[in-house]
């Protein structure tokens, strides 16, 4: 299994802040945005992920998060020249998923609760085609949406409808067999002139090999793509450290978990951030655990 990151796209709806740095680099509270997309694929243990970034933005991103090798992981960039829509994520990474199944995950989501991890896992070993999770949200209308049928059967996803089927939206997080990239390359652009990922999506329920697994009540799911749910992700990350003292997103630690780097390999990555609370607790982890 591979993993994407799309981190692509101008950010305008979060203009002027994003004039001069990608969104997915702003900070959500304590660490850079991608931090959290990336920390979702480590905890499906990939450990072979790609981001798609727009012209501009890959030395900043390769600034950060390097080769992928100080986590025990392998990252490798692309650029996607010009926004046209999620879907033509898998038209960049043709060469990298070479016809291997995929898990994508957009770059200013961020998910969290208990058993994340243990969900991720049975659910890519699971996956017969496509696999995509649903979320109960107020305002439907502004995702793509499951329609369901009768039996409670979903029958199709509708993307951004002004009467919406049902609260169950689409979150950014897809799972796809080896079939994605020829799927891909067989749509067609839409009267947005994108590349719809709700279309890919529905080839998939078409024939019959889309699953929906539902994010479970006391789970969280935050798109951070205006300047208030910028703001509401960081305060929800700083609630939940501060009442738990565990950290959301940090990627060394989830590295360190899943024995993918050493006690010696956390304490260098630690060592340079002693001065902040983050490093710290990365100081902490690995002095509880001798």
């Amino acid at each position: 299994m591979k993993g994407i990151i799309l981190a692509g796209g101008l950010g305008t709806r979060l203009y002027p802040a994003t004039l001069g740095v990608s969104k997915q680099l702003m900070p959500i509270y304590d660490k850079p945005m991608i931090y959290y997309p990336l920390s979702v694929l480590m905890l499906a243990e990939i450990k072979d992920i790609l981001i798609i970034h727009s012209p501009h933005d890959h030395y900043s991103f390769r600034r950060i998060l390097g080769d992928g090798s100080q986590l025990g992981i392998t990252i490798s960039y692309a650029c996607q020249s010009e926004p046209r829509g999620i879907a033509d994520a898998f038209n960049v990474a043709e060469s990298f998923i070479d016809n291997d199944p995929v898990t994508l995950i957009l770059g200013d989501n961020i998910f969290y609760g208990a058993g994340f991890k243990g969900l991720l896992n049975s659910t890519l070993q699971s996956n017969h085609g496509c696999t995509v999770f649903g979320y109960n949200v107020a305002e439907p209308e502004r995702y793509g949406v499951a329609s369901f049928d009768r039996n409670g059967c979903i029958e199709r996803i509708v993307e951004k409808p002004k009467v919406a089927p049902s609260n169950i939206a689409i979150t950014g997080l897809y799972i796809y067999d080896f079939s994605v990239s020829q799927r891909a390359k067989d749509l067609r652009f839409s009267k947005r002139g994108e590349l719809e990922i709700t279309d890919l999506n529905n080839s998939y329920l078409k024939d019959g090999k889309l699953k929906l697994a539902e994010l479970p009540r006391g789970f969280a799911w935050l798109d951070t793509g205006t300047h208030e749910s910028l703001m509401e992700a960081s305060q929800f990350v700083r609630a939940v450290e501060k009442s738990q003292s565990l950290k959301i997103g940090c990627i060394e630690e989830v590295a360190f978990r899943n024995s993918w780097i050493d006690q010696k390999h956390l304490e260098a990555l630690a060592k340079p951030l002693l001065k902040t609370q983050y490093g710290t607790y990365l100081q902490n982890l690995y002095s509880h655990d001798r």
